[in-house]
């Protein structure tokens, strides 16, 4: 890649992402990271108000923005799959906030590529397989909470059991399996990490409190599940 689309790609990731380290840059275009500085440098010379942030990386001065992003037709169409996709979520809040997100997108599509993807979404099915149908409006606002470290309040009702149960909990991470949205978070009642079924939650109040990062890793997470799993295998 010649050192003009590469600015382009570098100023665009710098608007998509708060901040981001010479190294994965350089990673990113297989380029090394003193020629990433000279990009960064070609940068601010031609006015872009690139910030260096000591010993995290750069970022862009709040406020700046760019000229609207040209969508290839190939990327107009993946958001139009995704969409598809996007439409099987149980939650409807996650689902009407990315529909709101996909229009504002569609409004820089050039007229062509517009066209273009309004033909492929009237060919495009995803058939729906679930045998349950139990539906959320709660996604939205647990992502805010995660980002935000915000303490939650849940009325939580097991599957086959009648009883609800009230949770405070931490929320540190969400997934997908099989169509539903599954919360990992600190629960004060049993103090220890549990999975919780987003559609399950009968109630939720997000808090104004925040509380402490507990550093917590989905994929060590993941990694001591599968750990537990084995050992209780053979047992």
């Amino acid at each position: 890649m010649s050192q003009l689309p590469r600015l382009i790609s570098i100023l665009t990731l710098l608007k998509s992402r708060r901040v981001l380290t010479a190294t994965e840059l350089s990673d990113k275009f297989d380029v090394s990271v003193r020629t990433i500085y000279r990009d960064i440098q070609k940068l601010i010379e031609s006015g872009v108000p690139v910030i260096t942030l000591e010993g995290r990386g750069y970022t862009l001065m709040d406020g700046y923005t760019v000229a609207p992003v040209q969508f290839t037709e190939k990327q107009a169409n993946a958001l139009i799959t995704a969409q598809h996709l996007v439409g099987q979520s149980n939650d409807s809040s996650f689902v009407k906030d990315f529909e709101e997100a996909l229009t504002k997108i569609k409004s820089v599509f050039r007229s062509s590529v517009l066209e273009k993807s309004e033909l492929l979404d009237n060919k495009i099915h995803i058939f729906d397989t679930r045998q349950e149908s139990i539906s959320s409006n709660a996604l939205s606002e647990i992502q805010l909470a995660i980002t935000h470290f915000n303490y939650v309040e849940i009325n939580y009702r097991k599957a086959d059991d009648p009883n609800i149960s009230f949770r405070k909990i931490e929320p540190c991470a969400i997934f997908s399996t099989e169509n539903k949205w599954i919360l990992i978070a600190w629960c004060h009642l049993r103090k220890d990490y549990r999975a919780f079924r987003i559609d399950r939650i009968q109630h939720f109040k997000i808090l104004p409190e925040n509380f402490e990062d507990r550093k917590f890793s989905i994929q060590d997470y993941f990694n001591c599940e599968k750990e537990k799993a084995y050992r209780a295998k053979f047992q």
